[in-house]
């Protein structure tokens, strides 16, 4: 009787991780050895730091985990976002539900949100109030509501399917102190006229003209989180007009946006009368947000 055939070894976590590395490098995936760790860990069901102990260990990798980080691995290669694949996109602290209908909050906008949780720290008011204009996925209102827990968070969206995952992410996360509103940030909120401390918003600001070259923006980001008109302004104007209603006098405006448009967005908020406009870089050196004070 022929015996039968030996088995297959099963192939290594290092070399499934390398493959995949190859793959995603090959399709233009900007850090293929990390999102092909995180792909990983993600279908084992551990961190990321997991997968790395289980390289240095030289594991072996589970025959059903291989077959389903494959299938992962590919969808990636065709830059379908990573968070979309996982479902979760990391902000500061926080674990945030991604998917279709949502713009996935990136981690250049840590430093806006900083710059709002500092200035809402140092309001003196017992209860400060913030606002978040078109707030997405609810990752600047959820890091101001859980980072200044003593403050009273508003955040506003107006497409229904970005608001769902705000209110996914706010009963996951849990922060009592942070209303969510369905509603278009140009009227919004008019029962806190002149009473709010902070106005933060990343609004969609890339010009109309202006394709991104990362299919993961340009094909499953939300255009309405995108466009912002002919010069990306569009809303920024909007948001102008909008903060100085809400904010009491002092009050401070942070407004993400690209980083040739720090000069433009000054001069817009000083012709719109806001005191000491002024533009602040992210970690790598590149004009990321402006803030000013209501007059």
């Amino acid at each position: 009787m022929t015996p039968p055939a030996p088995r297959p070894a099963a192939a290594s976590v290092r070399s499934a991780l390398s493959e995949a590395a190859r793959i995603l490098a090959d399709a233009g995936v900007p850090a293929p050895d990390v999102d092909a760790e995180l792909l990983l860990a993600h279908v084992r069901g551990e961190s990321r730091g997991g997968v790395q102990a289980a390289v240095i260990r030289g594991d072996a990798l589970a025959p059903e985990h291989a077959a389903a980080f494959e299938a992962l691995v590919e969808r990636r290669a065709a830059r379908v976002p990573l968070q979309h694949i996982t479902g979760v996109a990391h902000f500061r602290h926080l674990d945030l539900a991604v998917g279709p209908g949502v713009f996935v909050p990136r981690p250049e906008t840590e430093m806006v949100a900083q710059l709002a949780i500092d200035a809402l720290r140092a309001d003196p008011s017992p209860e400060p109030v913030a606002v978040d204009l078109g707030t997405g996925s609810g990752a600047i209102a959820l890091a101001l509501a859980t980072e200044v827990p003593h403050a009273r968070v508003h955040a506003v969206e107006k497409s229904p399917d970005a608001h769902a995952w705000t209110l996914r992410n706010a009963e996951r996360i849990g922060a009592e102190n942070l209303r969510i509103v369905l509603g278009d940030l140009a009227d919004a909120l008019s029962e806190l006229d002149g009473t709010v401390a902070v106005v933060a918003s990343n609004p969609p600001y890339v010009p109309d003209d202006a394709i991104p070259r990362d299919p993961e923006v340009r094909l499953h980001d939300p255009a309405a989180a995108l466009y912002g008109g002919p010069d990306g302004l569009d809303v920024v104007r909007v948001l102008s007009r909008t903060a100085a209603r809400l904010l009491r006098p002092g009050g401070v405006l942070v407004i993400e946006h690209g980083e040739w448009q720090g000069a433009p967005i000054r001069d817009l908020l000083t012709a719109d009368g806001w005191r000491g406009a002024a533009t602040h870089p992210d970690l790598t050196m590149r004009d990321r947000a402006t803030t000013a004070i209501r007059a």
